[in-house]
């Protein structure tokens, strides 16, 4: 049976389970592919050594990355991704804003996405970047997780 829903999840082998990634884009100012956003999410997962049986990305315009900032950590400033932890086995959903990629990096915005994307995973990790040893530590794995990918040619690519 295919269990694929069309453009928004699949299946794959990861460990001894599978790992089902839905990639969601909400959003209209960085057109983005899907499918290149999970083989890097996938390729992070093994990388990380995620055990887990489903994770989520919802790319969403910069209103509603304010409105969860707001409703969720009481600030309705702009951000750049936010992270809700479900479990062992939903890790949980990662919402990262490309319009923060676009006015922070404008000549590298998927790039800057990607980086986004792995910052949100490593949260969900149990990764945070409240105080700077910490901050430090999680710098250091944003950068091992993206030489990883630039090392397997993976990257979100335009749509």
């Amino acid at each position: 049976m295919d269990r694929r829903k069309k453009h928004e999840s699949y299946w794959t082998p990861q460990d001894s389970c599978r790992l089902k990634i839905n990639v969601y884009s909400r959003q209209k100012v960085l057109p983005l592919s899907k499918a290149s956003v999970r083989k890097a999410l996938e390729a992070l997962c093994s990388f990380f050594s995620v055990s887990c049986d489903e994770i989520s990305v919802y790319f969403v315009e910069e209103k509603k990355i304010c409105q969860l900032h707001k409703d969720f950590f009481n600030d309705p400033s702009p951000t750049d991704c936010i992270t809700f932890p479900i479990d062992d086995s939903y890790l949980g959903d990662i919402f990262v804003c490309p319009e923060a990629a676009i006015k922070y990096s404008p000549k590298h915005p998927y790039q800057e996405t990607l980086l986004y994307v792995i910052h949100g995973l490593l949260h969900l990790l149990k990764y945070d970047d409240l105080d700077p040893v910490s901050k430090d530590k999680m710098r250091k794995m944003e950068k091992k997780g993206m030489d990883h990918l630039n090392k397997q040619r993976l990257e979100i690519l335009p749509k």
